[in-house]
């Protein structure tokens, strides 16, 4: 009789902890999967600039963005496309890797440049005027790579991609 209340009770642990390491995965967040992907250009001084961008053209997909990513590729970035033109604000919540987040009209003229955002960090980041997107790069690209405010991006959303 002693031996099956011992065997009940341990039995009773193993559930619970079971239970709570699979309540614990659960809650981990989780980047979002991966979004649709699409050429990107920026005309500068130094030559075009060939990026592989996931296009965030949704709420959801905007709001979830680059947070819990641990990686992103030196030629990928992230495209966020307000469909019109409006004032863009971002943070870096839940962000784990340093950002370049350049601001870009409707024609796709960047219009500002936040350099090397930091981590976690919930201070807001605003574009200098209205803008139709937004595309995040890995921090230090626009340094690297000389884009600057009044590059050209060439994309579908901006209506002047050479390609199709």
């Amino acid at each position: 009789m002693k031996l099956s209340r011992v065997w009940a009770v341990l039995c009773g642990m193993v559930l619970l902890v079971t239970f709570a390491v699979a309540s614990s995965v659960a809650a981990q967040p989780q980047p979002q999967p991966t979004l649709p992907q699409s050429d990107l250009v920026i005309q500068t001084a130094k030559g075009p600039q060939r990026f592989r961008v996931e296009l965030a053209d949704n709420d959801q997909s905007r709001s979830r963005g680059m947070m819990f990513r641990t990686t992103m590729a030196p030629e990928a970035g992230m495209l966020f496309d307000f469909k019109q033109e409006q004032m863009a604000s971002f943070w870096m919540r839940n962000t784990l890797i340093p950002l370049d987040m350049l601001f870009i009209k409707a024609d796709g003229t960047i219009l500002n440049i936040h350099q090397r955002a930091i981590p976690r960090d919930e201070t807001g980041i605003n574009s200098a005027g209205p803008v139709r997107a937004v595309l995040e790069v890995n921090g230090g690209t626009a340094s690297r790579l000389g884009i600057k405010a009044g590059d050209k991006v060439e994309h579908a959303i901006f209506g002047n991609a050479p390609w199709k």
